[in-house]
């Protein structure tokens, strides 16, 4: 090889080498491989007759087919998506305390069952989301006001462990919106909490006759129950504002405004409640109250809450909703914020208990003392007996305080009937001659009322405590016979109603105007009627309301019949000692002026007629 092609090589390869690696610092842009293939399409460009524009059509086409490639792709992954939305399916969560079941038909609860409670007629647990329909289903929402239909369309979807979504987008008064529907739950907490979220299309929000959506309770809470059969069950709604507690018995057929403000409000039975406590209160325009409908004669208990209009296209409200027990130790937990795990607290939401109004502090009182008994003797059944006789005896200074002012009424009746008589044409006189008479006698007429009217007030916190008390569900007395205290006894159930007494036997009751009957007799024994009574009002008072009684409380539950029936038995024994102190009482009237040694040989028709 000679010395020029030796040159050639070495300068070829410098050009080659500077071309990769000194042209691209100076020439960023400018690929030297492009720039090849760029001049060899110039070249057959050049070779052609004519030159021709670069064909990009194809590539157009090219660009479109995969666009629609890729839109059908995702036309298809949402279409996969959304398939399951497309037919109603069911969703359940589930805690230590509750078990709820959501449709994604408006995403709503369809079952809410309390795991730790109960239902003594169907042997489940107690479900406190009942009478549910295709119109009317729990925590449904509806644009607009509490005589709006419910939102029944198919909602998307997402689960987790204790959290639950549903969201679905709609056209609301003319403008596309988006609702969402967040539930969370937590373990050991009755609460659960749902967040509403709506988006709007625009900024001027929702406004439906000054409402935007309403939200509502169960259509009717358990357990089941036939107000015909039950009349000791009830639904009630129930409504605080931070200072008074407001309490409407529902019958059949009302929607009424509650037109007042509240801080959380709901629906009460008996034993069980749902509350709804929204996080901020002054959002809501008003509530209403319904038990409009009834569905397999079960009449609808329910609260509809309003959330006021809103300008702007988001907002975002939360409700804390309490579904669970009526009773003290589980509602009071959500008074004081550190108390749950909800941080819920100022609320106030154990005023949703079942109080005998102004006599709550004497219903407390004997609440503690009950509860004591029980924890010595562990049965329910025992401790209100016990109860019961410790009262009869705390009482039993009183009630023969009365007695013995109703003997003295009746030596005194003699010489008012002669009062009467001689002014009976002059009021003011025979009022001045009468308390005359009753101060010579040294009798004071409220004497015999103040004990009665004790004894009323005791007998009235008793009847709200023993007819009430949340412990007495399913506490069971004697097996067979007082299987539940908070129901009646059941002897034999019959397949046809017995009229004002229902399909169903019982003991009780018969035992307790037994008793009825035989206290009053023993009571009035050797009395005459007090002023203004006749011997007619007396019969129909010894004979009369025992009867009645025994219509009115057959069905009542046996815990507060075994309280009247123990307090009558106890009575029919205090009324035979008293008897007998004043049968004494009246002996040493009669045998004034005898001697002591006189008054033994004296026969008994001859005691009291020494003048």
């Amino acid at each position: 090889m000679d010395k020029n092609t030796i040159w050639a090589i070495v300068l070829s390869t410098l050009v080659i080498i500077a071309s990769y690696l000194i042209l691209p610092k100076f020439f960023p842009g400018l690929n030297p491989a492009f720039g090849r293939q760029a001049a060899q399409v110039q070249t057959e460009q050049a070779d052609d007759a004519e030159p021709q524009e670069l064909d990009l059509s194809g590539m157009e086409d090219n660009a479109a087919v995969f666009a629609d490639a890729d839109l059908e792709e995702d036309e298809t992954e949402a279409s996969e998506n959304e398939q399951p939305a497309l037919i109603e399916q069911k969703y359940t969560i589930r805690t230590d305390k509750v078990e709820a079941i959501f449709t994604n038909k408006g995403g709503d609860i369809i079952s809410y069952k309390l795991l730790d409670h109960k239902d003594m007629d169907t042997n489940d647990f107690v479900q406190l989301s009942d009478n549910i329909n295709n119109k009317n289903r729990t925590c449904a929402i509806a644009f607009g006001g509490a005589d709006a239909k419910i939102i029944d369309e198919i909602f998307n979807t997402e689960i987790t462990d204790k959290t639950i979504t549903f969201t679905k987008t709609m056209n609301v008064s003319g403008k596309k919106t988006t609702l969402r529907k967040v539930y969370t739950f937590m373990d050991g907490e009755y609460v659960f909490k749902l967040d509403v979220l709506i988006h709007t299309a625009d900024t001027t929000g929702l406004d439906i006759g000054g409402t935007s959506y309403t939200i509502r309770t169960s259509p009717q809470i358990g357990p089941h129950y036939d107000p015909k059969q039950n009349r000791y069950e009830r639904r009630e709604f129930i409504a605080y504002n931070g200072q008074k507690y407001k309490k409407i018995m529902l019958s059949n057929g009302q929607f009424k405004d509650y037109g007042k403000d509240f801080i959380w409000s709901g629906i009460a039975g008996k034993y069980f409640v749902e509350l709804v406590i929204p996080a901020e209160a002054e959002k809501i325009s008003g509530v209403h109250y319904s038990s409009n409908v009834e569905v397999n004669n079960y009449a609808n208990a329910q609260a509809l809450i309003g959330r006021t209009a809103f300008t702007g296209s988001d907002i975002s409200d939360t409700y804390y909703m309490y579904f669970g027990p009526r009773n003290d130790k589980d509602l009071k937990r959500y008074n004081i914020a550190e108390n749950n795990g909800w941080n819920l607290g100022g609320k106030k939401v154990s005023q949703a208990l079942q109080t005998s109004g102004w006599l709550n502090w004497l219903e407390k009182i004997l609440k503690v003392v009950l509860e004591f008994l029980n924890k010595l003797v562990h049965n329910w059944g025992i401790s209100i007996i016990i109860m019961t006789i410790l009262l009869k005896v705390i009482m039993f200074p009183l009630s023969k305080k009365q007695s013995l002012g109703s003997l003295k009424m009746q030596e005194l009746q003699p010489k008012m009937k002669a009062l009467q008589e001689k002014y009976k044409n002059d009021q003011q006189k025979l009022q001045q001659e009468t308390s005359k008479l009753y101060q010579q006698a040294g009798y004071n007429p409220a004497s015999g009322c103040l004990p009665m009217l004790f004894q009323f007030l005791v007998l009235f916190a008793m009847y709200n405590l023993f007819n009430n008390y949340f412990e007495f569900r399913g506490a069971m007395f004697i097996p067979h016979w007082i299987p539940d205290l908070s129901t009646g006894d059941v002897v034999k159930t019959f397949n046809f109603n017995i009229p004002l007494l229902g399909n169903q036997l019982r003991l009780l009751p018969v035992i307790y105007v037994a008793t009825q009957l035989l206290s009053g007799k023993i009571t009035q024994y050797g009395q005459t009627a007090a002023p203004g009574q006749s011997q007619t009002t007396m019969k129909f008072m010894m004979y009369g309301m025992p009867l009645m009684f025994f219509f009115m409380f057959y069905n009542a539950p046996s815990g507060l019949l075994l309280y009247w029936l123990t307090s009558n038995v106890l009575q029919i024994f205090q009324q035979l000692i008293i008897n007998k102190m004043m049968k004494e009482k009246r002996a040493e009237k009669e045998n004034v002026g005898f001697t002591a040694k006189e008054q033994k040989t004296l026969p008994p028709k001859a005691k009291g007629k020494k003048k």
